[in-house]
């Protein structure tokens, strides 16, 4: 479940940067959450690459995967990483499923206890907002630091959720201050891990098949049916 529910968190924050671009001048720090509100209501589908980093504080440890989202509103996700090993996790209508190819392993969940959490249901339903789910910051104790981990030139925001869950207490976001481009995403659990997520060749608005958001586990696969709770 950690690992599908870290994706959904993960999907949220994909479905902020998503080629959101806007020409123009400089953009005042202030004025992104709006601006980066007005692109995600507008967003209907997009598929792109993925670069994860999961950072265990505890051990120190950094893993990164790489894959490829695609996304359909309402509320369908397919992400499939390529590496370190194959695995797909996917969102549909009404069933989320999470399928390890090498251990021959599918984990099924029903989307309504999936997203039995306000602040992620608002997201994923396309309802959420960041000015009403989020207390916004441009400048906080230790921003610096978090700066210096991106690329310079960022305008980096800090998301303190009103109602903090344990896969996020906070994330940050680092914005493009020409363009407006959200380029990438940090999201930080109970425990201090950190979830830092990019996306590149992002493509909006692509038509997306139905059956890219439905699954069949393959035969012989072990499936472990949680449809009923966990």
């Amino acid at each position: 479940m950690s690992r599908l529910y870290t994706v959904v968190i993960s999907l949220c924050f994909c479905l902020f940067s998503a080629g959101f671009a806007l020409a123009g001048d400089v953009l005042a720090p202030e004025d992104l959450p709006d601006l980066i509100q007005k692109r995600y209501e507008t967003l209907k589908t997009f598929r792109a690459d993925f670069v994860q980093e999961l950072t265990n504080v505890a051990s120190g440890e950094v893993e990164e995967r790489t894959g490829r989202i695609w996304f359909r509103q309402p509320s369908q996700v397919r992400w499939e990483t390529e590496t370190p090993e194959k695995e797909l996790l996917l969102v549909g209508q009404d069933f989320a499923w999470n399928y390890i190819e090498s251990e021959q392993l599918a984990l099924k969940y029903g989307v309504a206890t999936l997203l039995d959490s306000k602040t992620i249901l608002r997201f994923i339903s396309g309802q959420a907002n960041l000015k009403e789910d989020f207390v916004v910051k441009t400048q906080w104790q230790g921003a610096d630091e978090v700066r210096a981990r991106w690329s310079k030139g960022f305008t980096v925001l800090q998301l303190v959720p009103k109602e903090a869950e344990p896969g996020m207490v906070l994330a940050y976001v680092g914005v493009e201050p020409q363009t407006g481009l959200l380029r990438q995403i940090m999201i930080v659990d109970f425990y201090g891990n950190g979830n830092d997520l990019r996306l590149s060749n992002v493509e909006l608005d692509v038509e997306l098949p139905a059956d890219l958001f439905t699954f069949t586990p393959p035969s012989g696969t072990q499936v472990e049916d949680n449809t009923q709770g966990f």
